[in-house]
């Protein structure tokens, strides 16, 4: 095998995806259909592929096209839900965190400091409140199994100690921190790749711009998307993954969507920043505005909790009172403030949240209802997972597919997922001894050698693909022939993530449209 190819039943491609949806056209019938290709879809396809069941998961978009790529890029262990009550949703939180940072995506996934910083606004009663917050959040880290090594304990720190992680704190009434650890990952949409090549690599059929039309317990009347030509996907049990879309496909699921905000700020804007923080929403208890340093130059601050009516957005659009609210919490914590003209960019996503509640006539907020899932099976058989949150998408997906399966009589070998390895993993001591950047180990893992060697073997494929940015054309290269990138969007808004800054991805287009007519050229010459 070339250093510069992966194996390639691990590739996506669209000749593969031709071929096989031209199988399912002939009639082939697959025990396991799943519709969305978010992390909870592909996670099912995973699931069911590495039993040993075939399958195919389509999308009407792309890997990652909705709630999946627009989250605070947080493995998180449930500290929230905790505090709230819901200890069975923070355990299982905690548990799901333990498999992706020690066994499932040890390269995408590690361990984030935050600091709280202690204010003059802060009194010692909720000082000492938050504090033993984090140590109960700590004992949930222990029952969960996850080592110590994995994410250190938490402390006190001094006044000199919090800015020296935040330097832009406002000194006047700072009087220490509180530093905890969480899990972060490098790419929220990089997830859903690496489960969905894996998935493909176990056997399953993953297949983008496909859109079902209706679906029912043994199937679904699909789309090709790319071509226009309707088919059926014959199926022994069908998964409605399609997050908060779902109801548009099933009957009898309520869902009360919510709105999650974030701004993209230049790493400049917050010079100096080692750690995320957690800033408390004034007035507020137990929510706070999170600032999350990420390993390409730049800063996200999120994120809001806003019940969304109405029909929904395939990409929502940040409302300006979303971007207003964040920037006012942020300011309260920093000496110079952040102005809506250092937002380069933002995104909002929204949360396939069940509403399940009797309405009290309260209103209720949406921030105040549970993040649990559940897993909804049709007079049809068709079953329907809804709620949760990413970090919990390997559960979420196990549940589903046990559901289906005996929703519909089958029977298959027990789940796996929970100690099979995604493409690219491998322990942090064997990823950091590889002798490349660690940018492309932190999103690529073993498969950053192959990256790597691009470069060495054409020096223009190591260029950035716009000046400022990051990615590297060898990325994009990578992601049409090994990814299932099929246009400009896959490659800038997924694949990467230079598109969150508007002004970078105009600025990287031409790459983009370079790396798809080499791929064509390559095609149309084999």
């Amino acid at each position: 095998m070339s250093r510069t190819e992966p194996r390639s039943d691990f590739s996506l491609t669209a000749a593969r995806r031709a071929r096989e949806l031209d199988e399912l056209a002939a009639g082939t019938t697959v025990d396991v259909l799943v519709v969305g290709l978010g992390a909870t879809g592909a996670g099912a396809a995973l699931d069911a592929a590495s039993r040993g069941l075939s399958v195919a998961a389509i999308d009407a978009y792309d890997l990652a096209f909705g709630t999946s790529r627009w989250s605070s890029k947080l493995i998180h262990g449930g500290l929230r839900y905790l505090a709230s009550g819901q200890l069975g949703v923070a355990h299982e939180s905690a548990v799901e965190r333990g498999v992706l940072m020690e066994r499932t995506a040890p390269h995408l996934v590690r361990a984030q400091p935050f600091v709280l910083p202690l204010t003059s606004l802060t009194s010692r009663r909720n000082a000492a409140l938050a504090q033993a917050g984090l140590r109960a959040g700590d004992l949930l880290r222990v029952s969960a199994g996850t080592a110590r090594r994995t994410l250190p304990g938490p402390r006190r720190l001094s006044a000199v100690e919090t800015l020296r992680s935040a330097p832009g704190l406002r000194t006047h009434g700072l009087y220490g921190g509180l530093l905890s650890w969480d899990g972060q990952l490098a790419d929220d949409a990089r997830l859903v790749t690496a489960i969905a090549r894996t998935a493909a690599g176990h056997g399953a059929r993953i297949l983008t711009r496909t859109r079902a039309l209706s679906v029912t317990g043994s199937g679904a009347l699909v789309r090709d998307e790319l071509t226009g030509q309707e088919l059926t996907i014959r199926a022994r049990a069908v998964v409605n993954a399609t997050g908060v879309w779902a109801d548009q496909l099933v009957d009898g699921v309520k869902l009360r969507p919510s709105r999650g905000t974030h701004l993209v700020l230049r790493g400049s804007t917050l010079p100096g920043l080692t750690a995320g923080l957690h800033i408390p929403v004034p007035g507020e208890t137990n929510r706070f505005v999170l600032v999350l340093p990420q390993g390409d130059g730049r800063v996200y601050v999120g994120l809001t909790d806003e019940p969304v009516d109405g029909p929904l957005q395939d990409e929502p659009t940040p409302p300006e009172s979303d971007i207003g609210f964040l920037l006012d919490v942020l300011n309260t914590a920093l000496d110079t403030p952040v102005h809506r003209e250092d937002v380069v960019g933002a995104f909002a996503g929204l949360r396939p949240l069940l509403d399940d509640a009797p309405d009290d006539g309260t209103g209720s907020r949406t921030s105040d209802i549970s993040r649990r899932h559940a897993v909804l099976t049709s007079s049809e058989g068709v079953v329907t997972i809804v709620g949760g949150k990413l970090t919990t998408y390997r559960r979420m997906a196990q549940d589903a597919l046990d559901a289906a399966l005996a929703a519909r009589g089958m029977t298959a070998a027990p789940c796996r997922t929970a100690r099979l390895p995604l493409v690219g993993a491998a322990a942090p001591a064997e990823l950091a001894a590889l002798p490349v950047p660690r940018r492309l180990l932190a999103r690529y893992g073993t498969e950053a050698t192959a990256l790597h060697a691009l470069g060495e073997a054409d020096p223009r494929l190591r260029e950035p693909v716009a000046d400022g940015v990051e990615t590297t054309r060898a990325e994009l290269w990578w992601a049409v022939r090994h990814e299932g990138a099929l246009d400009e969007s896959d490659l800038l808004d997924r694949r990467t993530r230079v598109g969150l800054v508007p002004a970078d991805r105009a600025a990287a287009l031409d790459a983009a449209r370079e790396a798809l007519d080499a791929a064509a050229h390559e095609s149309a010459g084999s």
